[in-house]
């Protein structure tokens, strides 16, 4: 499918549907870290918005992986249970933008950007979006939105 296509088809809309449901009942008891302790939830949701509406981006695994991208860092789920769950290039693109929360912040941080350059096209979109919206979230930007989106904590 062509990453700028007009509309999800009928076959890719109920895997869409389905990783949402996923990564709600992941997320379901985790709170961000900002002032309003949201729901962990509305950041993925957040960034599919962005790279749906915004984008014009409409392809199935991108899409998909954008709303289970911090399942395997922040809850227990593993990749086995993504690729039985969505296939394996959906599984890939997430375990592409996973950090290893095995190492220090500083250390994720630095693998990180060594790594952005030998990412897929589709991994960029969504290791680069989150990033989007933390700017957009700070005070005085445009379309700033107060209490933006916080790292969830580990479940």
């Amino acid at each position: 499918m062509n990453l700028m296509s007009k509309q999800l088809d009928r076959e890719t809309f109920p895997d869409f549907v389905k990783a949402l449901a996923f990564a709600s009942r992941k997320h379901s008891q985790q709170r961000r870290k900002d002032a309003d302790a949201s729901p962990c939830i509305n950041h993925p949701i957040a960034l599919v918005s962005i790279l749906a509406v915004e984008a014009g981006i409409h392809d199935r695994d991108t899409l998909c992986a954008a709303l289970l991208h911090d399942t395997i860092e922040d809850t227990q789920t593993s990749v086995e249970e993504l690729v039985e769950s969505f296939g394996n290039s959906v599984a890939s693109l997430v375990q592409e933008v996973s950090d290893d929360k095995s190492l220090p912040k500083a250390e994720r941080k630095l693998r990180n950007i060594e790594h952005a350059a030998h990412l897929s096209a589709k991994a960029r979109l969504s290791l680069a979006t989150p990033d989007a919206l933390r700017v957009r979230d700070r005070p005085g930007a445009r379309g700033h939105r107060p209490a933006g989106p916080r790292r969830c904590p580990t479940a």
